[in-house]
């Protein structure tokens, strides 16, 4: 038995998960937010034991328990300091030594990482070069790696990347319609994300279906506050959404997906905007936000829609996009057998997969309405006559990152 970590870090986050492998049982998971203001917030959830009992700041009901507190936090190294000595406050673990594993997501590995990686100087190296393709998230993944392995450097530390997965794409799917010495020079092509996530959930799916993952043909559905949309074949990444950064594709929370460079050019230049402005509406101003003028959050914009237009027609655009990429993957795959929803909206929105699904009937493509409504775990909501199925599969990238390790290790 071993105790292994997945990390999350974030610009000013870090989650976490800590598993018993491999026996793959969760034992601790958290999130630290605010990082690096005087109000960060620690929220760490375990299993209920006697001397966290007697902890105030530690709220049990029955068997579960859970930690939070608020305080200053300067940075990520003072934030995994403070995470530890939680998890040994709260009798989670009785040594430091017990983690032999840590998995890191990294988002960015460029063609350098078509798998996961044991963390050297040449690694790291690399993840800090590749910060331009991932500017929010690859330093703050390296501030994270550097951070554990100063506290646990007993511990085997392992990248885990978002495109990996990804690495398999064909080049007629991978390359922009651009001088090919922008790809030779600079890398200029779709890297795409998610890719731990994508990768989970298909095998999931393969195994409800009882098929050979290699033997299907998947289009994974990613939709949270980020979402991408993964065109699997032969067990391999063929097409997916995301581009060169994780801002191309469908409508996001707070991200355009798709735009006509021109037009960005055009509105940059009519609002004498900076590039970095420019990025910044793109990246955190624009998808269901910018639409809706209400929320970027998939349930407020579904408890608004029947008294608010522009609500309802944000819903409307994310579901088009949807289908637009759907129709597109099963046309460059010749057919598809399933597809499979995951991650927030994916998981949970139990209405946008049905008006996903009702745009789709011309495929064979159709959902069990009683299957499907209310429903927010692992299941085939398709109907009976449906040709290609329809899936819920609740990611766990965690469980994939401690996988990862544990393969490594070994």
């Amino acid at each position: 038995m071993a105790k292994i970590m997945a990390v999350n870090a974030g610009s000013s986050s870090l989650k976490f998960q800590l598993l018993e492998m491999p026996q793959e049982q969760v034992i601790a998971q958290g999130l630290i937010e605010r990082i690096g203001m005087d109000d960060a917030i620690v929220t760490i959830k375990f299993t209920a034991n006697d001397q966290a009992s007697q902890n105030s700041e530690v709220e049990v009901s029955g068997s579960k328990a859970k930690f939070k507190t608020q305080t200053a936090i300067k940075d990520h190294q003072v934030a995994i300091n403070l995470m530890l000595e939680k998890l040994s406050d709260l009798a989670i673990i009785s040594d430091f030594n017990e983690i032999v594993g840590v998995g890191h997501r990294v988002v960015a590995g460029g063609e350098y990482f078509d798998k996961s990686v044991l963390v050297n100087d040449d690694v790291l190296a690399k993840i800090d070069e590749l910060a331009d393709y991932a500017p929010l998230h690859n330093p703050a993944n390296a501030l994270g790696i550097r951070a554990f392995q100063k506290l646990l450097p007993q511990a085997t530390s392992v990248a885990v990347f978002d495109t990996s997965f990804h690495q398999t794409m064909p080049k007629v799917n991978y390359l922009y319609s651009l001088p090919y010495e922008y790809y030779e020079k600079y890398g200029a092509r779709k890297y795409g994300a998610h890719g731990t996530s994508h990768r989970y959930v298909a095998g999931r799916a393969a195994e409800i279906l009882g098929r050979d993952l290699a033997d299907l043909k998947l289009i994974t559905l990613h939709l949270g506050a980020g979402a991408s949309i993964t065109a699997i074949k032969d067990g391999k990444s063929f097409d997916t959404s995301m581009g060169f950064t994780p801002l191309a594709g469908v409508t996001m929370a707070t991200r355009s997906g798709d735009v006509d460079a021109s037009l960005v050019n055009f509105i940059q230049t009519k609002e004498n905007l900076s590039n970095e402005d420019m990025l910044t509406i793109l990246n955190k101003k624009s998808g269901l936000q910018g639409i809706s003028q209400v929320s970027s959050d998939m349930r407020d914009l579904l408890a608004a829609r029947q008294d608010n237009e522009q609500a309802d027609l944000a819903i409307k655009i994310f579901v088009d996009r949807v289908v637009r990429y759907i129709g597109q993957y099963i046309a460059e795959m010749g057919g598809a057998d399933a597809l499979v929803f995951t991650a927030g909206i994916g998981e949970n929105a139990d209405w946008v997969r049905e008006e996903i699904v009702d745009r789709l009937g011309y495929f064979g493509i159709d959902i069990d309405r009683d299957k499907n409504t209310g429903c927010r775990e692992e299941a085939d909501v398709s109907a009976a006559t449906a040709k290609i199925k329809t899936l819920v599969v609740p990611t766990d990238e965690e469980l994939m990152i401690a996988r990862d390790v544990q393969a490594l290790m070994a």
